[in-house]
């Protein structure tokens, strides 16, 4: 079964869908293949990064007809029009812009961290480095070790996303580890996100309407005084 197919850039997609169009945060996604409490951050600014839209239509991904469509009906399940250009992998090492090169090293320190199931030349040929490379990180005799920073290969640049995520799973499956999500802790983590979704904008009303963060008689940041006051 061939896995769905979504926008290029799907976060900054979304983005762009929230702010100029009346589709339901559940139709954006599964149109843009994201959580439907990440569009919910993206709506309320609390994302890590305020994104930059990026206009489906334009760039062919959404017509305007489906739009159209998804917006009359709240049940109707957006089509991409056609698939994203993918990158493609010549021959050889990967190549990494000069300027993120020295963040290799701490990608590197990330994984074998993080997913230690991952082997050597699987790293290798999703950063482009050597194994003797690996080898020294892992350890720990790097000439450069102590200034190490273990940072996601993904935020660093160095890997996609969709990359990262087939290795993982592949490794794991490799290894026998069992990736099956905890549905328990999943109902808690997004319990949590929505009270404090919740929290924020009741503290951001509370600025709004009195001009002052602080709730009489509390101290804390602002995240606290929303919370006391959400529980109010």
């Amino acid at each position: 079964m061939a896995a769905p197919l979504h926008p290029l850039m799907p976060h900054a997609t979304a983005a762009w869908l929230v702010d100029n169009s009346a589709l339901t945060f559940d139709q954006i996604a599964q149109f843009c293949g994201l959580h439907i409490l990440e569009i919910q951050a993206i709506a309320d600014d609390t994302a890590a990064t305020k994104l930059t839209g990026r206009d489906p239509i334009r760039s062919g991904e959404l017509s305007p007809d489906e739009l159209e469509r998804g917006q009359a009906n709240p049940d109707h399940v957006l089509k991409l029009s056609r698939q994203p250009e993918q990158s493609r992998r010549t021959t050889g090492p990967r190549y990494t812009p000069v300027s993120k090169r020295q963040d290799k090293p701490d990608g590197i320190l990330w994984i074998i961290k993080n997913h230690p199931e991952i082997t050597d030349n699987q790293i290798s040929k999703l950063i482009g480095t050597t194994k003797t490379t690996i080898a020294a990180i892992r350890d720990k005799s790097h000439w450069n070790y102590a200034n190490l920073q273990a940072r996601d290969p993904v935020t660093l640049g160095l890997a996609g996303q969709r990359e990262m995520d087939a290795l993982v799973a592949a490794a794991a499956k490799k290894a026998g580890i069992d990736t099956s999500p905890d549905l328990g802790k999943l109902g808690e983590d997004r319990a949590a996100l929505i009270e404090q979704l919740q929290a924020e904008r009741v503290a951001a009303a509370h600025i709004a309407e009195h001009g002052e963060p602080v709730v009489q008689g509390s101290g804390g940041t602002a995240l606290e005084q929303g919370e006391a006051l959400f529980r109010r």
